[in-house]
This record gives C-alpha cells, sequence and structure tokens, in this order.
C-alpha cells in the first residue's frame, strides 16, 4: 500500500519525495541561461564580477565600473509575463501562487533598492537565450548607454 508521501499527486508522475529532491538540485547560480550569457558577453568583450552579496538581490552579473547588473532570470520562477513557460503547477496551487508572488514583489524590491543606489538593472529571461544576436543587440545597448 502506498502512503500519500509515497504517491505521486494527481497530475503528477513523480512522487513528493522525487519531487522535492529534483527541485532540491535546482541552484540559484551558474544555472545553463546564465552561462550563456556570461560566455556571450565574455566573447564579446565585456569583463564583469559574479553574484556580489553585498548588493540587493545578489545580481547574476555585474559591472561595477558601470554601476550595471544584470539578472538571468527563469521565466518559470520569476513569472515571465506573456511567457509559455511561466504555467502554473496543477498540484497545490495556493503554495505556488504565494511563493510566486513572494518572488515577483522581492524582485521589485530587489530592483528598486538598486536603482535608489545608483544602479542600472537589466534582466534577461531565460526564453530570451535562444536569439542570440538580438540578446547582443540588447546586451550592448543596456551596457553601452550612459
Amino acid at each position: 500500500m502506498t502512503t500519500p508521501r509515497h504517491r505521486p499527486p494527481e497530475g503528477d508522475v513523480l512522487s513528493p519525495m522525487q519531487r522535492s529532491a529534483l527541485m532540491a538540485r535546482i541552484g540559484p547560480k551558474d544555472s545553463k541561461p546564465e552561462m550563456i550569457v556570461r560566455r556571450l558577453l565574455h566573447r564579446i568583450g565585456y569583463r564583469y564580477r559574479l553574484h556580489r552579496r553585498d548588493l540587493p538581490g545578489t545580481p547574476d552579473i555585474v559591472f561595477p565600473s558601470k554601476r550595471k547588473v544584470v539578472f538571468v532570470h527563469g521565466c518559470f520562477w520569476h513569472r515571465h509575463p506573456g511567457c509559455r513557460a511561466a504555467s502554473m503547477p496543477k498540484t497545490r496551487p495556493e503554495f505556488w501562487q504565494r511563493k510566486f508572488h513572494d518572488n515577483i514583489e522581492r524582485d521589485a524590491r530587489n530592483i528598486m533598492q538598486l536603482s535608489d543606489q545608483g544602479w542600472k538593472s537589466l534582466i534577461i529571461w531565460s526564453c530570451e537565450i535562444g536569439d542570440t544576436e538580438t540578446l547582443m543587440v540588447k546586451l550592448r545597448y543596456f551596457l553601452d548607454e550612459s
């Protein structure tokens, strides 16, 4: 007999323990999209610092001399408006709504605090990573503007 703890919730193919283990492996740093952006920036000649913990939100990529930061956000976790990847899980919707709401509020608060400290911010969404040319133009425009 399976207990509720070992039985997948309706609509999920993984058990709660398997889902928890899977989610625990998702880290906040060095994600695949972040690494793609970093390699692109390096290839086009920009040098940067990583994950400055003394700045609000611990930005993924920091350009101290320009006072600019780049966040590479996952569309699911940070709720990219209008993106297919920002779907709502079918299990425990109340939990996820609260989680996503808190993430959105925290992101907005961090960007506001950075702005108050004289930093400009750019968000790169994970769904934007595939179009390298457009991404390069976006990054160059952000970094080269005054």
